[in-house]
């Protein structure tokens, strides 16, 4: 009767030691699958490329006023919009150009496009003006990423 019981106990261990690997093998390929398939993102990701990386201006001019708008992006992303040369004169004349801009980069920002950006009807002509150089600034970025 002893007997009958140790055969018993080994054929639990068996099953035990079977069970356990069974589960790690489910492991080891679950593993191996998510592996592979983030490895295939990243290589999605590099033929996605949306601009080539750089800083890149556009020229606007109020009044004789000329001043640049910076837009900073990186391969995927829009990172940095600035209005560069804005003397004293130029910011007193239009004082609706920094905060518009503010308002308008932090929708650049959050989206990482310019379609679907809203502004303040008080600011509409000045709103435009700031899209339409950003528009040109990436446009740029973009045809920079098409060239060799």
């Amino acid at each position: 009767m002893s007997a009958k019981t140790r055969i018993v106990v080994l054929h639990m261990r068996e099953v035990i030691y079977t069970v356990i690997f069974a589960l790690l093998a489910l492991l080891l390929i679950l593993l191996l699958v998510f592996m592979f398939r983030s490895g295939k993102q990243g290589a999605g990701s590099q033929e996605t490329m949306k601009y080539a990386s750089g800083v890149y201006t556009s020229s606007i001019v109020l009044n004789n006023h000329a001043m640049d708008l910076k837009v900073v992006v990186d391969e995927n992303r829009i990172n940095a919009i600035s209005l560069d040369n804005l003397d004293e004169t130029a910011a007193t004349m239009y004082p609706l150009m920094q905060p518009a801009l503010d308002k308008i980069s932090q929708q650049i920002y959050e989206k990482q496009t310019t379609e679907g950006i809203t502004y303040d009807e008080a600011n509409q002509y000045t709103s435009v003006v700031l899209l339409n150089a950003i528009e040109d600034a990436l446009k740029r970025a973009e045809a920079s990423q098409e060239s060799p």
